[in-house]
């Protein structure tokens, strides 16, 4: 097999923009605030920084270490980097197939929502959904567009199906171009852009003031106040713990595989202390400033106390496609306004959803030596068929299974592994030296007992309470309708046979391939 010269970053701006753009995605404006006020406001923030400190932050620093690790062996996913730890155990490299697994998953049903998106953007600068003047109006605008019903707006999927072509083509188009021409190069320009339109709004939405002067009350202090007004008592749920838990996950991309692909590319003696906690900062000001500056305080000021309760509880959906447009028609420029913002979330969503298709392009390059190209072109056919019941069957529970095994359950299950090989297989004097090797700045001593102990009990506590709390229940379809249990049986049928797919493709590449001496 001829030796390959692999990718690398251009700039370490580039690298630190392109997992900042992974992590920065649809979660940071529209999950993190509803999370937020629909669990003890400003309470959430306690179990919100304290996951952030001791779990998101470990596990970023162990997959820039390990990516970078098992980039000196030639592996960019988690099969190869895992066996690069372990060599003598012939099983771990199939724990690390949930690294490829999972991006795809997410990839699948991301890539349709993220096309709703730039539609939305395109609706708002051309006024679009003018007629839809309220809530019901508008959520039957949005249910018209997805196909789930035909109505004035829509009488069939046709839009919904063009915008997502164009969306699914402008993924794979960047692809093409590889780690430092398509990848760098569009996060250089989206995550500074996504930035300022961000800074846009949130000061557009900090200048409402209080529009309607017979509900003074119904001004921008009490938005903030409703999202940020601490309910201590909440912090005596665990569902609130593992919900800030989750929430961290979710927006540093952690567990999901795509950090351990792009830090592969680094060079040996390149920083992966700095610069991750660089990524790390970018999210955090994305979300905790922004993110949690725009929606609730807005819709507060329009809708009221009354109203924004059942604004935070109807979803992340509906909030952006259904709240948020209803908002803008209410402010002077609304339509610009609000086609800068779904410009927003589309930049955030294209940078968060190349991330997810780099793990699989990398594993077809790296194990069998297919050029990027005929890798890309392989990629696209796939997902594009995978693609096809999330967006026919969307009104059928497919999206929330897809999320569910992809983007949920795979990254606390993957997350766990990795910090166990990580600190106790690999071993935690190694793996202190191997973060520290190419360092701008040194980790606390604290974190060399918080990776090996406090991540991963953390990590199996909500193993744990989820297994004894709803795991039987999920397996067991609790819950679901009659009408949606073939959908659902046949979402996970087809989830197993992707998995034992990239299984028998990871058994045959380990038949193929020697192992490498880490340079």
């Amino acid at each position: 097999m001829a030796k390959k010269v692999r990718q690398r970053w251009g700039s370490r701006f580039g690298i630190i923009m392109a997992v900042a753009g992974s992590a920065i995605g649809l979660g940071n404006f529209l999950r993190f605030p509803v999370q937020a006020a629909n669990n003890g406001g400003g309470a959430f923030m306690i179990p919100y920084f304290i996951s952030l400190f001791l779990l998101g932050i470990p596990l970023m620093w162990i997959e820039w270490t390990l990516g970078r690790y098992g980039g000196g062996f030639e592996h960019g996913t988690a099969p190869g980097i895992f066996h690069s730890l372990w060599q003598k155990n012939r099983f771990i490299k199939y724990f690390g197939i949930i690294g490829i697994f999972g991006p795809l998953v997410i990839f699948i049903y991301y890539t349709y929502i993220e096309s709703w998106t730039l539609a939305y953007c395109f609706f708002s600068f051309t006024d679009r959904y003018a007629a839809a003047n309220d809530q019901a109006s508008m959520q039957s605008f949005l249910q018209g567009y997805q196909g789930i019903e035909k109505n004035k707006y829509f009488t069939n999927i046709g839009p919904a199906y063009t915008f997502f072509l164009i969306t699914f083509l402008a993924n794979i188009s960047v692809m093409y171009y590889g780690i430092r021409g398509g990848v760098e190069r569009i996060c250089k320009i989206a995550m500074p852009a996504l930035l300022v339109f961000g800074l846009v709004i949130m000061v557009r939405v900090l200048l409402l003031g209080t529009p309607d002067p017979s509900k003074p009350d119904w001004n921008l202090v009490n938005g903030l106040g409703f999202l940020w007004n601490p309910d201590f008592s909440a912090l005596k749920s665990a569902k609130v713990w593992l919900a800030a838990a989750g929430q961290i996950f979710f927006t540093l991309s952690v567990g999901i595989g795509v950090i351990l692909t792009y830090a592969s590319y680094l060079k040996k003696g390149d920083d992966v202390v700095l610069s991750g906690l660089s990524a790390v900062s970018t999210n955090e000001f994305t979300e905790v400033i922004l993110g949690a500056s725009i929606i609730i305080p807005a819709a507060f000021v329009f809708f009221g106390p009354i109203g924004i309760q059942e604004v935070a509880k109807s979803g992340a959906f509906n909030l952006s496609f259904v709240t948020m447009p209803l908002i803008f028609k209410k402010i002077l420029f609304g339509h610009l306004f609000g086609g800068m913002w779904f410009l927003l979330l589309f930049l955030a969503g294209v940078t968060s959803s190349i991330s997810l298709i780099q793990p699989t392009i990398a594993f077809m390059e790296d194990e069998f030596n297919i050029n990027r190209s005929k890798a890309v072109t392989i990629f696209a056919i796939a997902a594009f068929i995978f693609c096809q019941p999330v967006i026919f069957f969307i009104a059928r529970g497919v999206i929330n299974e897809l999320d569910f095994w992809g983007g949920t359950f795979c990254l606390v299950l993957f997350a766990t592994v990795e910090t166990i090989l990580f600190a106790w297989i690999f071993g935690m004097e190694k793996a202190w030296k191997e973060i520290h090797h190419g360092a701008d700045m040194k980790v606390p001593t604290v974190y060399k007992f918080i990776i090996k102990y406090i991540t991963p009990v953390f990590l199996l506590t909500i193993l744990g309470f989820w297994f004894y709390q709803e795991g039987i229940p999920t397996i067991m379809l609790k819950g679901v309708s009659a009408a949606d249990k073939p959908f659902v049986l046949g979402t996970r049928i087809a989830l197993l046979g992707l998995f034992s797919l990239l299984a028998i493709l990871v058994k045959i590449a380990w038949r193929k391939r020697k192992i490498k001496t880490y340079v």
